[in-house]
């Protein structure tokens, strides 16, 4: 019996490892998918909103496909002007980048520190850092080439949704296994619509405080503070750190200080605050799952696998727990422990 549960194990191992290759390895069909399964997921609560006031289907989708090319067109323009005004503006942010080395090195000098002055400039060398930001803002640009066949899926996507129900309940062996996927769904659905709400409050914060304090491409900045808030626990500090920067070369030390403390209260009050009270319990996986599931989907599949890291690792808890040979898998996945095994722990003490 012990041989047979270690030969399952091996071969469910095996079987695993067999498929997270093969989706490595064709990631550059299936991450145009995944991104339009996340609009989906994300229009899919504006779309049953639409279908419960009574208005019809085909318009509801004619308003969203409108909404979502609006919005790529919106995000397409401030990327590409601001990669434009950025290269313009290069020449300046290097000198001032220089004159600030300088500065510290002058600094240091003065209190006794000796650091390696020509290692240090080629190590953190301004053109090359400069530049590195310019050529990451391009490639995070070329992602709206496909924004055509991303509408086009989410749009079938959408009124696939009306009958995946009616289907599931068709396939499915028993009521219960529907419920289960049904509230699934409606957790990840309303995960995702709390989540597009807050990563909405913290992108206009941003937008607005940096504006206020002068920081330039503050519309850029606040974009990606909205879009980085979707990856969790290290999203909106990958946000924070290209505004910091450019604030440091501009203004020097003072008003960067200032910007780093607005990003650290509008984190604080948004992650600590606001998002617990409004998601409660969230979708129950524990801080450290939700961190390694970051870290392993986006070695899979790059950034949108941490935009889809939650999702993802939902759907693969829900198949381990469908398994009673792998259910203690979903258990150590989960953020609580299930209460009739804390019956069974008490009634052994």
């Amino acid at each position: 019996m012990k041989e047979s549960s270690s030969s399952n194990f091996l071969v469910s191992f095996a079987a695993f490892i067999i498929i997270i290759a093969g989706l490595k390895i064709a990631s550059g069909f299936i991450v145009p998918f995944f991104l339009a399964l996340f609009f989906a997921i994300v229009c899919l609560p504006l779309f049953h909103f639409f279908h419960q006031k009574g208005i019809p289907d085909w318009l509801s989708l004619i308003v969203i496909f409108l909404l979502i090319f609006v919005v790529l067109g919106f995000v397409g323009v401030i990327i590409s002007t601001s990669v434009q005004e950025f290269t313009e503006n290069l020449p300046e942010y290097q000198q001032n980048f220089n004159n600030l080395i300088h500065k510290t090195f002058a600094f240091a000098n003065k209190h006794g520190i000796k650091l390696p002055q020509k290692r240090l400039i080629n190590i953190f060398n301004p053109s090359f850092l400069i530049r590195y930001t310019a050529t990451s803002l391009k490639s995070f640009g070329s992602v709206m080439s496909n924004s055509l066949f991303t509408i086009l899926v989410v749009i079938f996507i959408l009124t696939e949704s009306a009958t995946f129900s009616k289907k599931l309940a068709y396939i499915a062996k028993t009521p219960k296994t529907v419920t289960y996927f049904e509230t699934f769904l409606s957790n990840v659905a309303r995960y995702m619509a709390l989540k597009t709400f807050t990563s909405i409050a913290t992108g206009i914060i941003v937008t607005l405080m940096l504006w206020i304090i002068g920081v330039h491409y503050a519309f850029l900045w606040g974009l990606s503070a909205f879009l980085l808030n979707y990856i969790p626990t290290i999203g909106s500090i990958i946000a924070a750190i290209p505004p910091i920067i450019l604030s440091l070369i501009q203004f020097g030390i003072s008003r960067t200080i200032i910007v780093l403390a607005g990003y650290l209260i509008i984190n604080f009050a948004i992650g600590n605050i606001i998002e617990p009270k409004i998601m409660g319990k969230g979708l129950g996986l524990s801080t450290l799952v939700v961190f390694l599931s970051l870290v392993f989907w986006g070695w899979v599949f790059g950034p949108v696998g941490m935009f889809l890291s939650v999702p993802l690792t939902m759907v693969v808890k829900i198949a381990l727990d469908s398994q009673e040979n792998s259910r203690w898998i979903a258990v150590m996945l989960d953020n609580d422990v299930p209460l009739n095994a804390e019956k069974s722990s008490t009634r052994q003490k």
